[in-house]
């Protein structure tokens, strides 16, 4: 026996049916009770008028308003015109009273519950108004008196119907918007999700970016001497070699971090910060920079996201000046204060003649764009340019306080 099947729901063959199938079983079953009723009342009660009278008359209003139920759910408001109408006439014309009135209450409670709400409520209010009136004239002169209860009767089971009609409705709208709330959350949940995604997926490709273009660099402008040196001084070639073996064994160990958080397993290394920019440093000077840095405070320990921020940023920067610049003088400057850190990296530009688009170079790449964006997710702010006096300068203020969570 398998006890993960599905259970069978019961009475499958009506569940599989049309709407308009139940409303035709109704309108039958209504008609078959108004019309067994007042028969009996012929029997029970021999004065009122037969409603075989004026060619079957009282026959023919109450299946007209019986069988009109039919279309309750497609034209409310028509059904209930119909059957209005047809109780007036039937009750006008003196015809037997009780249970001659069932397709009118049907019609009302359809009205509230499947209509549009305000003006559905105000339709049933002016048609019960029009139809106690007329019930009303109609039994000014019956006899005996207390028969006008089942006047009464009628209005009060109008009323009621068209309230539990509403009532239904009411709890329909409020089913299909706890619903609509529900989807709208569950679609909140997987765009944010799906930005959290993005957010990583951008974090990790500005990650890989800086640490490879920064070792290519290096890797790069060591080759070129290594090449240009390797026969006259084979010292400074093992040297430049041994460079480049300690810079590509530390993008190799930083791609690792980074790409850690990709997997499961294995322990995550700390993203470098500030604390690391010594090592930045001597690799720049391997590469032919002459490379001072200058704290104009001592650098307190900083948020591992402003950290990380900084190293990425001076490290972006130092690349741009090998890449472009070439052997040239850096100033890096970090200044720490009470609510910022602020960072220059300034070089002294190419040595020799400078062209237009060697000076426009760093401003062209993806670089300065990954630096602006992430000061930008800080709250901070960058600025990169030209300087008058010749050379390039990239300044930045990245707040302590991450903008989230400031007050």
């Amino acid at each position: 026996m398998d006890l993960r099947a599905e259970p069978r729901r019961p009475y499958p063959w009506f569940s599989r049916r049309p709407a308009w199938f139940f409303d035709v079983l109704l309108a039958l079953f209504v008609t078959v009770i108004q019309i067994e009723n007042v028969n009996d009342l012929v029997t029970f009660a021999p004065a009122a008028r037969p409603v075989s009278d004026l060619g079957n008359a009282g026959y023919i209003l109450l299946v007209a308003s019986s069988l009109s139920l039919v279309a309750r759910r497609r034209w409310p408001v028509a059904v209930f015109a119909v059957t209005a109408g047809t109780s007036l006439v039937y009750f006008g014309l003196g015809f037997p009273d009780q249970l001659s009135s069932i397709s009118l209450f049907v019609a009302l409670y359809t009205l509230a519950a499947y209509g549009d709400g305000r003006r559905s409520l105000m339709i049933a209010g002016a048609g019960i108004t029009v139809l106690a009136a007329g019930w009303l004239l109609a039994a000014a002169d019956i006899e005996p008196r207390v028969a006008l209860g089942w006047v009464f009767f009628r209005i009060g089971a109008s009323v009621i119907s068209t309230t539990l009609g509403e009532s239904v409705r009411s709890r329909r709208v409020i089913a299909a918007d706890a619903q609509e709330r529900a989807e709208l959350a569950e679609r909140s949940r997987e765009e944010e999700t799906r930005a959290r995604v993005d957010a990583e997926r951008l974090r990790i490709a500005r990650e890989v970016h800086d640490t490879v273009a920064h070792a290519i660099a290096i890797i790069n402008v060591q080759s070129g001497v290594t090449a240009h040196v390797l026969d006259k001084r084979p010292e400074q070639a093992r040297e430049a070699l041994r460079t480049i073996e300690q810079t590509s064994s530390r993008a190799l160990r930083e791609m690792r971090a980074i790409l850690g958080v990709l997997c499961d397993a294995g322990e995550r290394q700390p993203y470098p910060g500030l604390d690391q920019i010594g090592e930045l440093t001597d690799k720049a000077r391997h590469a032919g920079l002459e490379i001072t840095v200058e704290q104009k405070a001592p650098v307190t320990p900083l948020p591992s996201a402003v950290g990380s921020a900084a190293y990425r940023i001076v490290q972006e920067s130092i690349t741009n000046v090998v890449r472009h610049a070439g052997p040239t003088r850096v100033r890096v400057v970090l200044e720490p204060t009470v609510d910022d850190l602020r960072i220059r990296v300034i070089d002294a530009g190419r040595r020799g003649p400078v062209t237009a688009r060697a000076a426009e170079a760093p401003m062209s790449g993806r670089g300065i764009i990954g630096m602006r964006e992430r000061c930008r997710l800080l709250g901070g702010e960058l600025d990169a340019g030209s300087r008058p006096g010749g050379g390039f300068e990239v300044s930045a203020r990245l707040p302590l306080t991450p903008v989230g969570s400031r007050s």
